[in-house]
């Protein structure tokens, strides 16, 4: 029915969809005060959820899909199904390889690094997040990089899949 390979691709997608989601729900606990016990559970649970969610979009990224995409080619056969060789094959596409997928594999992993910083910070101080605005202004910062950075990763993948051959998910 799928392949390994396709299958990976489909649990990347859907966590990096629930990471977005998780982001919007962290973000909005962070802007606004909680309230009262439920408030600061939905907060908790909100950033420990978009930590969570961003190191398994980072992880599975990186364990699962990556791996088919930097898979070295055999002598004398076709670049179709090793889209790295196929990027760096030619100076018009190597480009896609050179800053797209360096920019996937290195600061991608700041997501769930600033992510997992809030959700501690949320945390150890509690209270003193709720109390002082200038906290959460940082915390919310903080969140907001996490996510641009994934934006870009995103967008950067889904553009590489595009330039580049992706028969590797075949296999």
């Amino acid at each position: 029915m799928f392949t390994a390979n396709q299958l990976f691709l489909i649990v990347h997608i859907t966590v990096s969809v629930v990471f977005l989601h998780a982001f919007a729900g962290g973000l909005a606990t962070l802007i606004r005060v909680p309230t009262g016990p439920i408030a600061r559970r939905v907060q908790i649970a909100s950033v420990i959820g978009m930590a969570l969610t961003a190191w398994a979009t980072v992880i599975s990224g990186t364990w699962m899909i990556y791996p088919g995409y930097r898979a070295e080619p055999p002598a004398a056969t076709t670049l179709d199904a090793y889209p790295r060789a196929w990027l760096l094959s030619s100076d018009a596409t190597a480009w896609w390889h050179t800053f797209g997928m360096e920019w996937k594999e290195h600061i991608g992993w700041l997501a769930p690094f600033l992510a997992t910083a809030v959700a501690v910070v949320v945390l150890a101080h509690g209270d003193l997040v709720r109390r002082d605005r200038r906290i959460r202004r940082v915390l919310t910062a903080m969140f907001t990089t996490a996510f641009a950075a994934t934006l870009v990763a995103a967008g950067l993948g889904a553009a590489i899949n595009k330039v580049a051959p992706n028969d590797f998910l075949l296999n």
